[in-house]
Protein backbone atom coordinates (compact mmCIF):
# COMPACT_ATOMS: atom_id res chain seq x y z
CA UNK A 1 0.00 0.00 0.00
CA UNK A 2 1.00 3.60 -0.13
CA UNK A 3 -0.18 6.73 1.08
CA UNK A 4 -1.32 7.75 -2.24
CA UNK A 5 -3.63 5.06 -2.70
CA UNK A 6 -6.06 5.65 0.64
CA UNK A 7 -8.87 7.88 0.79
CA UNK A 8 -7.09 9.79 3.76
CA UNK A 9 -7.35 13.34 3.22
CA UNK A 10 -3.93 15.36 3.13
CA UNK A 11 -1.93 12.26 4.04
CA UNK A 12 1.00 13.28 2.18
CA UNK A 13 1.25 16.91 2.52
CA UNK A 14 0.63 15.18 6.64
CA UNK A 15 4.12 13.07 6.10
CA UNK A 16 5.94 16.08 4.98
CA UNK A 17 4.70 18.18 7.74
CA UNK A 18 5.71 16.04 10.40
CA UNK A 19 8.69 14.91 9.42
CA UNK A 20 9.75 18.68 8.92
CA UNK A 21 8.53 19.22 12.50
CA UNK A 22 10.72 16.01 13.63
CA UNK A 23 13.89 17.12 12.39
CA UNK A 24 13.69 20.35 13.79
CA UNK A 25 12.80 18.52 16.95
CA UNK A 26 16.05 16.11 17.08
CA UNK A 27 18.40 18.72 14.91
CA UNK A 28 17.61 21.53 15.58
CA UNK A 29 20.18 23.80 13.82
CA UNK A 30 22.82 20.63 13.69
CA UNK A 31 23.85 17.20 14.46
CA UNK A 32 27.00 17.75 16.50
CA UNK A 33 27.84 14.15 16.95
CA UNK A 34 27.63 13.68 13.29
CA UNK A 35 30.16 16.47 12.68
CA UNK A 36 33.09 14.11 14.55
CA UNK A 37 32.52 12.55 11.09
CA UNK A 38 34.87 13.94 8.03
CA UNK A 39 31.82 15.61 5.52
CA UNK A 40 32.84 12.94 3.06
CA UNK A 41 32.66 10.01 4.30
CA UNK A 42 30.24 7.57 2.44
CA UNK A 43 28.64 4.73 4.40
CA UNK A 44 26.31 1.90 4.03
CA UNK A 45 23.74 1.07 6.05
CA UNK A 46 20.52 -1.82 7.00
CA UNK A 47 17.82 -1.66 9.42
CA UNK A 48 16.31 -4.55 10.74
CA UNK A 49 13.63 -5.79 12.67
CA UNK A 50 13.96 -7.72 16.51
CA UNK A 51 10.70 -8.83 15.91
CA UNK A 52 8.09 -10.44 14.18
CA UNK A 53 5.93 -7.53 12.40
CA UNK A 54 3.67 -5.53 9.66
CA UNK A 55 5.39 -2.98 8.24
CA UNK A 56 4.39 0.95 8.01
CA UNK A 57 6.17 3.96 7.01
CA UNK A 58 8.08 3.80 4.47
CA UNK A 59 6.95 6.98 2.70
CA UNK A 60 8.08 8.49 6.47
CA UNK A 61 11.36 7.07 6.36
CA UNK A 62 12.21 8.36 2.76
CA UNK A 63 10.80 11.65 3.03
CA UNK A 64 12.92 11.74 6.28
CA UNK A 65 15.95 11.49 3.98
CA UNK A 66 15.00 12.99 0.81
CA UNK A 67 14.74 16.26 3.43
CA UNK A 68 18.12 15.46 4.64
CA UNK A 69 19.53 14.70 1.76
CA UNK A 70 17.76 13.60 -1.62
CA UNK A 71 21.17 12.05 -2.73
CA UNK A 72 20.90 9.51 -0.40
CA UNK A 73 20.08 6.29 -1.82
CA UNK A 74 17.70 3.58 -0.41
CA UNK A 75 16.45 -0.02 -1.41
CA UNK A 76 13.90 -1.95 0.40
CA UNK A 77 12.97 -5.27 1.13
CA UNK A 78 9.25 -4.91 1.80
CA UNK A 79 6.56 -2.76 1.41
CA UNK A 80 3.93 -0.95 3.38
CA UNK A 81 1.34 -3.82 4.95
CA UNK A 82 4.03 -7.15 4.72
CA UNK A 83 4.43 -8.92 7.69
CA UNK A 84 8.10 -9.73 8.19
CA UNK A 85 9.47 -12.11 10.47
CA UNK A 86 11.99 -11.16 13.08
CA UNK A 87 15.95 -10.46 11.61
CA UNK A 88 14.84 -9.63 8.65
CA UNK A 89 16.29 -6.37 6.61
CA UNK A 90 13.54 -3.72 6.00
CA UNK A 91 15.57 -1.35 3.81
CA UNK A 92 19.41 -0.20 3.13
CA UNK A 93 20.87 2.84 2.75
CA UNK A 94 24.05 4.13 1.00
CA UNK A 95 25.38 7.82 0.94
CA UNK A 96 26.78 10.46 3.13
CA UNK A 97 27.70 8.46 6.34
CA UNK A 98 26.96 11.94 8.34
CA UNK A 99 23.04 12.49 6.85
CA UNK A 100 22.38 8.41 7.36
CA UNK A 101 23.78 9.03 11.25
CA UNK A 102 21.60 12.24 11.42
CA UNK A 103 18.20 10.92 10.12
CA UNK A 104 18.00 7.50 11.67
CA UNK A 105 16.46 8.48 15.19
CA UNK A 106 13.88 10.24 13.66
CA UNK A 107 13.12 7.63 10.60
CA UNK A 108 13.23 5.21 12.77
CA UNK A 109 10.55 6.57 15.28
CA UNK A 110 8.15 6.82 12.58
CA UNK A 111 9.03 2.87 11.82
CA UNK A 112 8.83 1.80 14.56
CA UNK A 113 5.73 3.83 15.62
CA UNK A 114 3.62 3.17 12.73
CA UNK A 115 4.67 -0.42 12.30
CA UNK A 116 3.45 -0.81 15.54
CA UNK A 117 0.43 -0.14 14.92
CA UNK A 118 0.03 -1.40 11.65
CA UNK A 119 1.29 -4.93 13.73
CA UNK A 120 -1.79 -4.54 16.02
CA UNK A 121 -4.22 -4.13 13.68
CA UNK A 122 -3.29 -7.01 11.62
CA UNK A 123 -3.44 -8.81 15.12
CA UNK A 124 -7.20 -7.56 15.47
CA UNK A 125 -7.99 -8.40 12.04
CA UNK A 126 -6.59 -11.89 12.10
CA UNK A 127 -8.74 -12.83 15.13
CA UNK A 128 -11.94 -11.56 13.54
CA UNK A 129 -10.86 -13.42 10.28
CA UNK A 130 -10.27 -16.35 12.86
CA UNK A 131 -13.79 -16.13 13.77
CA UNK A 132 -15.27 -15.50 10.29
CA UNK A 133 -13.74 -18.74 9.22
CA UNK A 134 -15.36 -20.62 11.64
CA UNK A 135 -19.09 -19.63 10.94
CA UNK A 136 -20.68 -21.09 7.85
CA UNK A 137 -21.86 -17.53 6.91
CA UNK A 138 -18.79 -16.14 7.55
CA UNK A 139 -19.17 -12.65 8.63
CA UNK A 140 -18.72 -8.85 7.37
CA UNK A 141 -17.37 -6.83 10.33
CA UNK A 142 -15.30 -4.34 10.12
CA UNK A 143 -12.92 -3.23 12.52
CA UNK A 144 -12.62 0.53 13.07
CA UNK A 145 -10.10 2.77 14.51
CA UNK A 146 -11.18 5.89 16.70
CA UNK A 147 -9.50 9.34 17.02
CA UNK A 148 -7.04 8.24 20.04
CA UNK A 149 -4.74 8.80 18.33
CA UNK A 150 -0.81 10.40 19.05
CA UNK A 151 -1.50 14.33 18.58
CA UNK A 152 0.28 15.04 15.21
CA UNK A 153 0.15 11.61 13.76
CA UNK A 154 -3.51 11.33 13.23
CA UNK A 155 -3.34 10.79 9.37
CA UNK A 156 0.00 8.74 9.92
CA UNK A 157 -2.22 5.98 12.43
CA UNK A 158 -4.72 5.91 10.31
CA UNK A 159 -2.52 4.67 7.25
CA UNK A 160 -0.76 2.35 9.47
CA UNK A 161 -4.24 0.80 10.50
CA UNK A 162 -5.09 0.45 7.04
CA UNK A 163 -1.55 -1.51 6.31
CA UNK A 164 -2.70 -3.76 9.20
CA UNK A 165 -6.12 -5.20 7.52
CA UNK A 166 -8.75 -2.89 9.85
CA UNK A 167 -10.28 0.22 8.67
CA UNK A 168 -10.93 3.63 9.61
CA UNK A 169 -13.84 5.06 11.61
CA UNK A 170 -14.39 9.12 10.69
CA UNK A 171 -10.87 10.74 10.65
CA UNK A 172 -11.62 13.88 12.74
CA UNK A 173 -14.76 16.14 13.95
CA UNK A 174 -15.27 17.08 10.25
CA UNK A 175 -16.28 14.41 8.11
CA UNK A 176 -18.72 12.72 9.68
CA UNK A 177 -21.37 12.94 13.18
CA UNK A 178 -20.84 11.18 15.98
CA UNK A 179 -23.86 12.09 18.31
CA UNK A 180 -22.97 10.96 21.94
CA UNK A 181 -24.37 11.50 25.22
CA UNK A 182 -23.24 15.53 25.94
CA UNK A 183 -24.27 16.05 22.61
CA UNK A 184 -27.66 14.52 23.25
CA UNK A 185 -28.04 16.94 26.53
CA UNK A 186 -27.07 19.59 24.68
CA UNK A 187 -29.03 19.37 21.77
CA UNK A 188 -32.40 18.35 23.29
CA UNK A 189 -32.96 14.63 22.63
CA UNK A 190 -31.67 12.52 19.79
CA UNK A 191 -34.24 13.35 17.48
CA UNK A 192 -33.21 17.27 17.63
CA UNK A 193 -29.55 15.78 17.50
CA UNK A 194 -30.18 14.05 13.97
CA UNK A 195 -32.41 16.72 12.63
CA UNK A 196 -30.40 19.16 13.44
CA UNK A 197 -26.71 17.32 11.44
CA UNK A 198 -29.14 16.26 8.59
CA UNK A 199 -29.39 20.18 8.20
CA UNK A 200 -26.10 21.09 8.95
CA UNK A 201 -24.33 18.64 6.45
CA UNK A 202 -26.80 17.22 4.14
CA UNK A 203 -25.25 13.58 3.03
CA UNK A 204 -22.89 13.24 5.83
CA UNK A 205 -23.10 10.16 7.99
CA UNK A 206 -25.05 10.38 11.00
CA UNK A 207 -23.74 8.09 14.24
CA UNK A 208 -25.36 8.21 17.34
CA UNK A 209 -23.63 6.47 20.64
CA UNK A 210 -26.67 5.02 22.65
CA UNK A 211 -26.86 3.08 26.43
CA UNK A 212 -29.98 1.55 26.41
CA UNK A 213 -32.47 -0.05 24.66
CA UNK A 214 -35.06 2.94 25.07
CA UNK A 215 -32.22 5.39 23.06
CA UNK A 216 -31.37 3.34 20.63
CA UNK A 217 -35.10 3.04 19.62
CA UNK A 218 -35.13 7.00 19.85
CA UNK A 219 -32.24 6.85 17.43
CA UNK A 220 -33.94 4.11 15.05
CA UNK A 221 -36.90 6.42 14.56
CA UNK A 222 -34.83 9.46 14.10
CA UNK A 223 -33.30 7.88 11.27
CA UNK A 224 -29.58 7.45 12.11
CA UNK A 225 -27.22 5.57 10.16
CA UNK A 226 -25.05 3.81 12.43
CA UNK A 227 -25.66 3.15 16.11
CA UNK A 228 -22.70 2.71 18.54
CA UNK A 229 -24.31 0.47 21.58
CA UNK A 230 -21.55 1.41 24.44
CA UNK A 231 -20.82 -0.90 27.06
CA UNK A 232 -24.13 -3.15 26.21
CA UNK A 233 -24.31 -6.57 27.74
CA UNK A 234 -24.25 -9.42 25.47
CA UNK A 235 -28.37 -9.75 25.84
CA UNK A 236 -28.86 -6.69 25.12
CA UNK A 237 -26.68 -6.51 22.09
CA UNK A 238 -28.60 -9.06 20.62
CA UNK A 239 -31.92 -7.51 21.23
CA UNK A 240 -30.73 -4.33 19.68
CA UNK A 241 -29.49 -6.31 16.75
CA UNK A 242 -33.50 -7.42 16.11
CA UNK A 243 -34.21 -4.12 16.30
CA UNK A 244 -32.20 -2.29 14.16
CA UNK A 245 -32.11 -5.15 11.50
CA UNK A 246 -32.11 -3.89 8.35
CA UNK A 247 -32.76 -0.19 9.71
CA UNK A 248 -29.42 0.91 10.94
CA UNK A 249 -26.18 -0.44 11.00
CA UNK A 250 -24.99 -1.49 14.54
CA UNK A 251 -21.22 -0.61 16.16
CA UNK A 252 -20.06 -2.02 19.28
CA UNK A 253 -17.99 -0.05 21.17
CA UNK A 254 -15.96 0.10 24.89
CA UNK A 255 -13.50 -2.03 26.49
CA UNK A 256 -12.52 -4.09 23.05
CA UNK A 257 -9.28 -5.25 23.71
CA UNK A 258 -7.88 -8.40 21.67
CA UNK A 259 -9.42 -11.30 24.37
CA UNK A 260 -13.12 -9.08 24.28
CA UNK A 261 -12.79 -8.69 20.19
CA UNK A 262 -13.07 -12.27 19.93
CA UNK A 263 -16.24 -13.01 21.70
CA UNK A 264 -18.17 -9.88 20.15
CA UNK A 265 -16.80 -11.22 16.26
CA UNK A 266 -19.53 -13.99 17.10
CA UNK A 267 -22.26 -11.25 17.33
CA UNK A 268 -23.83 -10.09 13.87
CA UNK A 269 -22.62 -6.14 13.82
CA UNK A 270 -21.51 -4.46 11.60
CA UNK A 271 -18.62 -2.38 13.51
CA UNK A 272 -16.36 -2.94 16.03
CA UNK A 273 -14.17 0.01 17.45
CA UNK A 274 -11.59 0.27 19.32
CA UNK A 275 -9.13 2.99 20.37
CA UNK A 276 -6.29 -0.19 21.36
CA UNK A 277 -5.97 -0.03 17.70
CA UNK A 278 -3.60 3.54 18.01
CA UNK A 279 -3.49 4.34 21.57
CA UNK A 280 -2.01 1.04 22.88
CA UNK A 281 0.63 0.47 20.68
CA UNK A 282 4.35 -0.93 21.24
CA UNK A 283 6.77 0.24 18.71
CA UNK A 284 8.41 -2.09 16.62
CA UNK A 285 12.21 -2.80 17.91
CA UNK A 286 14.54 -2.09 15.23
CA UNK A 287 18.19 -1.37 14.85
CA UNK A 288 20.14 0.46 11.91
CA UNK A 289 23.89 -1.18 11.26
CA UNK A 290 26.28 0.83 9.59
CA UNK A 291 29.42 0.08 7.55
CA UNK A 292 31.97 2.93 6.71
Amino acid sequence: MQPQDTAIPNLVSDIRRAVSAALQEDVGDGDITAQLIPADRAARARVITREDCTVCGRAWVEEVFRQLDPQLQLVWHCEDGDRVAADSVLFELQGNARTILTGERTALNFLQTLSGTATTAAHYATRVADVSAARAAGTSIRILDTRKTIPGLRSAQKYAVLCGGCHNHRIGLYDAFLIKENHIAAAGGIDRAIAQARSIKPGALVEVEVESLDELQQALDSGADVIMLDEFSDADTQAALSLAKGRAKIEISGSVDSERLQQLAGLDVDYISSGSLTKHLRAIDLSLRIDL
